[in-house]
Parts: C-alpha cells; structure tokens; sequence
C-alpha cells in the first residue's frame, strides 16, 4: 500500500485529481468557520454544551461543527441528501419522474436538475425554521427581520455552495463529492473527540483501562467493518459454448459477486438525515413551549428506545430500497440469456431472475442488520453502560466506507495509467 501510494505522485492526472479534491475539502472547511453575522455566540455555546451527546451534537458532528458555529454553512449538505431521498421516492411512484429515469443521461440530467431545486427549497424552511428559533429564543442581536432575510440566504448559499463543491469534486477530483464532504466534517471532529477523552482520564472521570478499552474497540469496530464491506456472494455463471464460423466462442465459467452490503453507507446517511431534520429546527423553535413538539422531540432523542427503534427501521427500508434501485435481477437475468450464460442448475430467464432476487434479498437483510448493529450499538453502549464512545458506529460506518470507496477509484486510475503506459510499449497502437 505503501508503495502504491508513492507512485501517486508519478501520474499527473491522479496527482491533479487528489490536490483538486483536497484544496475543495480546505474550501469548505474555512466556510466552516465564517459566522452568521447577528448571533450572540455566548449564548449558543451554552445551549450545545447543554444538548452534547444528544441528537443535536449528532447533527452538528456531520455538519463539521458549521451547526455550532452557526457558520454560513450550518446546514451542511442534509438537505441535499433528502431532496435525493425524496427525488427517489417520488421516482417508484410518479410516472413522468419514471420515464426520466429510463432516458439514460439526459433523465439522470433532469433528476438531478430537480434535485438542486429541492435543495434549495428544503434550505429556506430549515434556515427560516432556524432564523425564527433564534430570534424566539434571544440568540439574535440584530433587527428581527433583517436577521430573518439574512440567515435564510446566507444558509441557503451555503448549502447551494456546498452542493456544487461536491459536485465539482465527484467530477473533476477523486471519489463521491457528496460523501467526502460528509467525511472531512466527521474526520474534522476526531482531534476535539480525542482531547476530551484524555481531559476525562486527566480529570479521573475516566480510568486509563477505559480509555484503552474504547480504542481496541473501534479498531475491532473498524476490522470488522472492512471485513463485512468486502465480503461477497459469488453466484457461479456458465456460458455455453457457441460456434461463429470456424471459431468457437463461450465455454467459460465466471461469477456474479452480490455484496453483503451493497447500499454501501448510504441507508445511515439517509436515516440519519430524517431524524435530523426535526432535531435541526426544534431546539431553536422552544419545543418546550409547544407540547407535542415536546413529546415527539423527547421520543427522537439520541438513545431513546423508540428512536433507536425508528433508527434500525429506517437503515433497513433503505438497505433494501438502494438494492432495488441500483440492483435490478431481471435485467441481470436477461443480460445473461442474451449472452449464453447461465446458472447451473437454474433455468434461464424467469427462473434465474426469482433465483438472483431471492439471494439479493437475503444478503440484504443479512447487510441491513449488520450496518443497524455497526450503527446502534455504540450508541447504547454510551446510553446504557455510560461508555463515552464519541463519534458513533454511524461515524465509523461513513469514514470507512467513504475511504475504502476513494481508495478503490485511486487504485482504479493507478491500474489504468499502468495499463496505458504498458500499451504504449506495444506495437499495433491505434493512434
């Protein structure tokens, strides 16, 4: 591995691509810490050191701390995230948005066109949602509606930006823009974690053997998630023999790998994005002057049974609905008859499809309570036995699997630059 990134600086494109990526991650992480002018900052600290360890400090810690700074990007890049949960739905059930879907690049095009508009729409009402808290609350120091004006579009730009940094990272630097904007903020918040963990063994709130247990933890949580991201169900695949001619092709024997976990870390970003989303405008509204807002803040606390509850339930829909979107066995089952291939033992077509879904289907749900356990269990080891596991099984979940997806697309590049440089050895070259 070493070695592989050594050779990173030999490929100039690669090289482009990760400084790219790396200055856009600097970008937004100055943003983070340029303030909404008009807030009493005092008096805003002493409410999230009030709510750390709930929902609200979940929130901040995948914002990067912008939440907590009240910086012009508070919102982080959440309601970009459900404006693509709701796009999603609203594909399986509207038939326009599902024709779009099946034009290839232009529909893809279009979707993502409305995806930006329902961005930018879900940032007016939380950034209102915000503003009016706020003011309610005594935050504002400015004129009531001036600050309102202010903090909607100075949120909303900072989530619009946001949006096309990842963007313009997806496309012209290395990895997903989207989830390495959601990694640097996680990643941004270890450092503060680690000190105030070695305060808490220094201030003997704490014992060193605590300390050392909660790191072989993570380390056993992280194992095990690599372990899991890269296991495989390889469904055997025989090509019949076919003659063109006087040649004879097919005849080989291949595989169909299915991930155990083939939503990747996107069922916890979006469960997490739901339960944000009250948690987010609550606390500033005064929920506890409204008492139904109350109650249902209460039942959606960080660690609260029915949330823990309502948090598995989410990550398992999701699971199950990116498989459905990304995965579809019919296409696969006719691809495969298309070409000869088949499942030894299974009949093509009908039967094969039945046979792929139906071991999709398991793996799914063997991949669904694995990432609710990665997800879950922290947070009642924190709740429960008062083991202060700071950033989460969320958090862990989110960093490895965005590292090991940036990884694989870097190695991609490294293999395709080695394979280029092996052709241009050769002597039929196309030019």
């Amino acid at each position: 591995m070493i070695g592989g990134f050594q050779n990173i600086p030999k490929i100039p494109e690669l090289k482009k691509r990760i400084i790219f990526t790396l200055l856009m991650l600097a970008v937004y992480r100055i943003g983070c810490m340029i303030p909404t002018p008009g807030i009493n900052r005092t008096a805003l600290a002493d409410l999230f050191s009030r709510q750390q360890g709930g929902l609200l400090g979940m929130v901040d810690m995948f914002t990067g701390g912008a939440l907590e700074q009240m910086s012009v990007m508070a919102l982080g890049i959440m309601p970009y995230i459900s404006a693509s949960i709701i796009l999603q739905l609203l594909t399986i059930v509207v038939p326009y948005l599902e024709k779009l879907k099946k034009e290839g690049e232009q529909g893809r095009k279009r979707i993502t066109q409305y995806t930006r508009y329902g961005t930018v729409i879900l940032s007016m009402i939380q950034g209102f949602g915000i503003a009016f808290g706020l003011e309610r609350n005594g935050f504002v120091l400015i004129n009531p509606l001036s600050f309102y004006f202010l903090a909607v579009l100075t949120f909303t730009a900072g989530t619009a930006f946001l949006m096309w940094l990842g963007e313009q990272i997806t496309e012209r630097g290395i990895g997903n823009g989207i989830s390495l904007i959601i990694f640097s903020g996680i990643v941004a918040r270890f450092p503060s974690g680690a000190f105030n963990a070695f305060r808490m063994v220094e201030a003997r709130q704490m014992s060193p053997f605590a300390m050392v247990l909660i790191v072989v933890f993570m380390v056993l949580v992280v194992g095990f998630i690599v372990f899991m991201e890269r296991g495989q169900r390889r469904i055997p695949v025989q090509y019949a023999k076919r003659i063109i001619g006087r040649k004879m092709y097919g005849g080989a024997s291949t595989h169909l790998p299915l991930k155990i976990n083939s939503a990747g870390v996107i069922p916890p970003i979006f469960a997490s994005s739901i339960l944000m989303f009250p948690a987010t405008v609550a606390p500033f509204i005064g929920d506890k002057d409204i008492p139904w807002l109350e109650y249902i803040v209460n039942l959606l606390s960080w660690g609260h049974p029915i949330q823990i509850l309502v948090y598995v339930v989410l990550i398992i829909f999701f699971c199950y609905f990116y498989t459905a979107v990304q995965y579809n066995p019919v296409d696969v089952a006719d691809n495969m008859k298309k070409n000869g291939g088949f499942i030894p033992g299974i009949r093509a077509g009908k039967n094969t499809a039945e046979y792929i879904d139906r071991v999709l289907t398991r793996l799914t749900l063997s991949g669904a309570i694995y990432v609710s356990a990665v997800c879950v269990l922290p947070i009642l080891l924190t709740r429960y036995f008062n083991i202060p596991f700071s950033f989460g099984g969320t958090a862990l979940l989110i960093v490895v699997g965005v590292a090991m997806d940036t990884s694989t697309q870097i190695e991609s590049h490294m293999l395709t630059r080695h394979y280029e440089g092996f052709m241009k050895k050769g002597f039929g070259r196309v030019r």
